[in-house]
């Protein structure tokens, strides 16, 4: 059993806030234990983030970009190991990790393309001055991750902030801290100056908001859930960080009655229980023209029933476990809740007991049949395999249903009319739309929601603007005399 310790400048060394355990969702079995940090460790973190972001910031920009790029050459060397672990420790298929750690590799490898495109702009002023911008970095962002990707997610948030030139200091999830303190040893290997990235373990209630509310910190990235964002943002008040937010959904998935069927049910049927359902971004809510309605459940609902749930180590597996028992019982909660109140059972609803999976956190992909937007099931994010349909009849009806939402993250439209694709994509209020496909996460592309789903849009170029700051130079080059009250 593998024992991981805490980094902090360039060393792993134990945390002094006791040991923990990480499990396998598969079998619920510990497959390794891990320091977690007292508030001690986290100002030493802090302190050597502070002295690394000096060094960080003051290299050659090539530096820089050969740096990076002997991380991206590390993370593809060790690919199926990193993979083989966040599958162990996040229960995901290791079709899915080894996917989802490529496509982290691709975002790091954009934003080393941007390094040397960071650029400020000239500005018309006044007669004889001279004015420039430049963007610089913030200084120390602490990068707080959710476990359901944990390094994908992790390389989303590390990648524009080594490009900008800040340091680091990476919080994972106590469930699955495993894949960010494997990086944190290829950071090391590939040159990176220690102190600049960091990684602490802990409880989000008590070293995350210690983190969160430290005078050291200059940057907040968090991916989470809408109230741990909302405490997040009152901690971070308190001396006026920097932050952004890419929090929960209750995404729609819309199929029009000329859509085509088996793209859209073999995509909305992806869009949800991919993942298990974990993803804030999960086309949760879908909604199906009254005139294909009973078809296109009906398809829906059988091959659904296809989909091959197992072990996630085996490469056919497609649907894994959840990531615990204890979020097993709060997804099981909300389809109780939804089904007394209404609701009816159309498929699943209940744990996976086979003898092979009996031991581990598996749930069968649900669905529901909803008649009620008040239903706690149309309202909550689940973050599980449960989906619950509607249907309707006109344009109007479709956008107000998918409108109806606290939540603003993601949507999904399945029709052939070019007009009203973009006529809805338009009225809909959402951070990203896609038409006739499920993905919303492309790099190069910004992700990011409305409403409580947060603010800041990640993989793009517009997370440079997250990790920097810009500033306005005016330099008076006429030789007037500066006299402005004629003394």
């Amino acid at each position: 059993m593998n024992e991981y310790k805490i980094f902090i400048n360039g060393d792993f060394v134990d945390g002094r806030g006791g040991i923990g355990e990480v499990i396998n969702p598969h079998d619920n079995s510990v497959i390794a234990k891990y320091h977690i940090a007292n508030r001690e460790d986290v100002d030493l973190a802090v302190k050597f983030a502070r002295e690394g972001f000096e060094k960080w910031r003051n290299l050659s920009i090539n530096k820089r970009i050969r740096i990076l790029q002997n991380l991206v050459k590390l993370l593809s060397e060790n690919l199926d190991k990193i993979a083989q672990i966040e599958t162990l420790n996040v229960g995901k298929p290791i079709i899915a990790s080894k996917t989802e750690i490529s496509a982290g590799i691709s975002v790091l490898e954009f934003y080393i393309g941007a390094i040397n495109k960071i650029m400020g702009e000239t500005i018309p002023t006044l007669p004889g001055h001279f004015n420039y911008t430049i963007r610089e970095p913030i200084g120390v962002c602490a990068l707080i991750v959710p476990w359901n990707y944990p390094l994908m997610l992790t390389l989303w948030k590390l990648s524009p902030a080594l490009a900008c030139g800040n340091s680091v200091i990476i919080k994972p999830a106590s469930w699955t801290p495993l894949s960010a303190l494997e990086l944190a040893k290829l950071c090391k290997e590939a040159g990176i100056p220690d102190g600049v990235v960091n990684v602490i373990t802990g409880p989000g209630n008590e070293i995350g908001s210690y983190l969160v509310s430290h005078e050291g910190v200059d940057k907040i990235s968090f991916t989470g859930e809408t109230k741990t964002g909302s405490e997040i943002m009152k901690l971070a008040s308190n001396t006026i960080k920097r932050v952004s937010l890419e929090l929960g959904g209750k995404s729609a998935n819309i199929v029009f009655e000329d859509a085509d069927l088996e793209d859209a049910i073999n995509g909305s049927i992806w869009a949800i229980y991919y993942n298990s359902g974990q993803s804030c971004e999960a086309r949760s809510r879908l909604f199906i023209h009254k005139k294909i309605y009973d078809k296109f459940l009906s398809e829906f609902v059988e091959k659904t029933k296809k989909i091959k749930i197992g072990n996630p180590i085996n490469k056919e597996t497609q649907m894994g476990p959840l990531v615990s028992k204890s979020h097993l019982n709060s997804v099981h909660k909300y389809v109780e809740k939804g089904l007394e109140e209404g609701a009816k059972l159309i498929y699943g609803g209940k744990k996976i007991d086979s003898e092979d999976l009996k031991n581990g956190n598996y749930y069968m992909p649900t669905i529901l049949e909803l008649s009620s937007t008040e239903n706690i099931c149309f309202k909550e994010e689940i973050f599980g395999p449960v989906v619950v349909v509607m249907s309707f009849e006109s344009e109007e009806e479709v956008v107000n249903l998918a409108n109806n939402s606290k939540y603003g993250l993601a949507g999904t439209i399945w029709t052939r009319d070019v007009k009203r694709a973009i006529r809805v994509s338009n009225s809909i209020r959402a951070g990203s739309i896609t038409i006739n496909h499920p993905l919303t996460a492309i790099p190069g592309l910004p992700f990011g929601g409305y409403k409580q789903s947060g603010f800041g849009r990640e993989l793009s170029l517009d997370a440079i603007e997250l990790f920097t700051e810009k500033k306005s130079v005016i330099y008076k080059f006429d030789e007037t005399p500066v006299n402005p009250w004629n003394l």
